[in-house]
């Protein structure tokens, strides 16, 4: 028995079904092969920071990607100092730079999100052209000059389906933000700079008194010895002792002069101004205040730094750009439209028989871009490794430097201590040598041997104390903000 034969509308049916679900299956299996981006992944991996000790470097949370620089140079209470601080904010070229590199930053920004939106544009094309008398245009037209003209405007609206758009827009965001903490780090280098500049004018100063102090010692003492020679109390060994002692204080006090025209030199380059327009009436070195270091410095205060929080955006940004290179893989699609006006001949172009217009969507799909959309992928993946591994590198850097400077801090307290006790002792020493070399129960040489060991430790606890000054500074601007604890003398 023969089956049944079907009718032809159902056998027409079946066959556009059978097509739609062929076109269906290539159209997926299309897309599906366009967004092959398989193993291309990143490998770097951002340091734990809580076993670090870092309690707030969460890239998880906005809050955290926050860097809290303050104004940390007006805890020495020199008003001189703030002011000078603030002259090179304003006037250093190289923060100029680094805030030309923002507004940079937030124009390209501007750009990136302007794609985002729909984009219009208008033209007008008016032309004079010799028609061929052998394409596709017939008599009157072939083998003629005829005038054409158009009048157009062109809409077009990029739909971002698979989140591009966006996702550039992002990495965008993040890299204005990754600029504006790089020009806060710059600030706040800058601002060391300065307060470090200006404590060591301070210590050369000191260090030129103390020098002058010397030289009047000295001079004093050469009085005393030409007496006792002139009483027949010495003799000229004495004599060339004590006068060639008098050089040597000269010359500590003209290389100590060198280096202050130098730091001003230093000083006047940081604050963009003429080393005359300084006028620094400088403070005695201890009467300028401290800041309290703590024992053990929390390294979570480290998550206010710009330069950690420059590196957190760059990784947030290079998130994002690989996000938009895997949007690349997926189709474009975009609303297209067009209205205006065309003819040949310009004065029939704006009649309403040469009105035109079109409305539409385009799809464009990657099918083979030869492995430029891979390639591009593995750039963007790679991008954000180096992204993660120099915030690794940033954070460690970090921890080792504040260490670093809670150390120095420490020491240059302990070291003040027995070098107060070491000067205590060498001037109880010195005094008792002068005094038996005035009663003539000892030689002048005595008294010159006692003298080295105070000039020592004198010039010595100067240095102390401007160093502490320094690493004071330095811890400041190595966590990024002000200290706990208050100043203090």
């Amino acid at each position: 028995m023969q089956p049944p034969e079907k009718h032809p509308l159902a056998t027409r049916h079946t066959a556009r079904r059978t097509t739609r679900l062929v076109l269906g299956g290539m159209a997926l299996a299309t897309l599906a092969a366009c967004a092959n981006f398989s193993g291309i992944e990143p490998t770097a991996k951002p340091l734990d920071a809580s076993r670090l000790g870092l309690k707030n470097l969460d890239a998880s949370k906005d809050t955290d990607r926050t860097a809290t620089d303050g104004d940390w140079w007006l805890a020495f209470g020199d008003a001189q100092l703030d002011t000078l601080v603030q002259t090179a904010l304003q006037n250093n070229p190289g923060l100029k730079v680094a805030q030309a590199r923002l507004a940079r930053a937030a124009a390209n920004s501007a750009a990136v999100q302007s794609v985002d939106g729909p984009q219009v544009n208008g033209a007008l094309d008016l032309t004079r052209q010799l028609y061929s008398a052998n394409n596709i245009y017939p008599a009157p037209f072939g083998g003629n000059v005829w005038d054409s003209g158009s009048l157009q405007a062109t809409a077009s609206w990029e739909l971002d389906f698979f989140g591009k758009n966006q996702a550039a827009l992002d990495a965008s965001i993040g890299q204005i933000r990754a600029t504006e903490a790089d020009t806060r780090a710059a600030r706040g280098l800058l601002a060391a700079n300065v307060a470090r500049s200006y404590f060591q004018l301070v210590r050369l100063q000191a260090q030129t008194g103390l020098a002058q102090q010397t030289l009047t010692q000295r001079e004093k003492t050469q009085s005393l010895v030409h007496d006792r020679v002139a009483n027949g109390l010495d003799t000229q060994l004495e004599l060339q002792q004590a006068a060639s002692a008098l050089p040597d204080a000269r010359l500590q006090i003209e290389m100590l002069k060198e280096q202050q025209a130098l730091a001003l030199n230093a000083l006047a380059a940081l604050t963009a101004q003429p080393v005359a327009a300084l006028q620094l009436e400088l403070p005695a070195l201890d009467k300028i205040p401290g800041v309290i270091v703590a024992q053990a410095m929390p390294l979570d205060l480290l998550g206010r730094r710009s330069d950690i929080a420059a590196a957190r955006w760059r990784v947030e940004a290079a998130l994002k750009d690989v996000a938009a290179s895997k949007a690349q893989f997926y189709p474009n699609i975009n609303l297209m439209a067009f209205a205006g006006f065309s003819s040949i001949g310009f004065d029939r172009l704006l009649k309403s028989d040469s009105a035109q217009w079109g409305v539409g969507p385009a799809i464009r799909l990657p099918l083979f871009e030869g492995g430029r959309l891979r390639a591009n992928l593995r750039g963007k993946t790679a991008d954000l490794d180096a992204a993660v591994e120099s915030y690794n590198a940033q954070v460690l850097d970090a921890v080792h430097e504040v260490a670093d400077r809670v150390a120095s801090a420490q020491a240059v307290r302990r070291q003040q201590a027995e070098q107060a006790a070491a000067q205590a002792a060498a001037e109880n020493a010195y005094a008792i040598a002068l005094q038996r070399y005035q009663a003539g129960l000892s030689n002048y040489l005595v008294v010159l041997s006692a003298e080295a060991p105070v000039l020592a430790q004198r010039r010595q606890g100067l240095d102390l104390a401007a160093r502490a000054l320094d690493t004071q500074v330095q811890i400041l601007h190595a966590i990024g903000g002000d200290l706990p604890g208050k100043a203090a003398r």
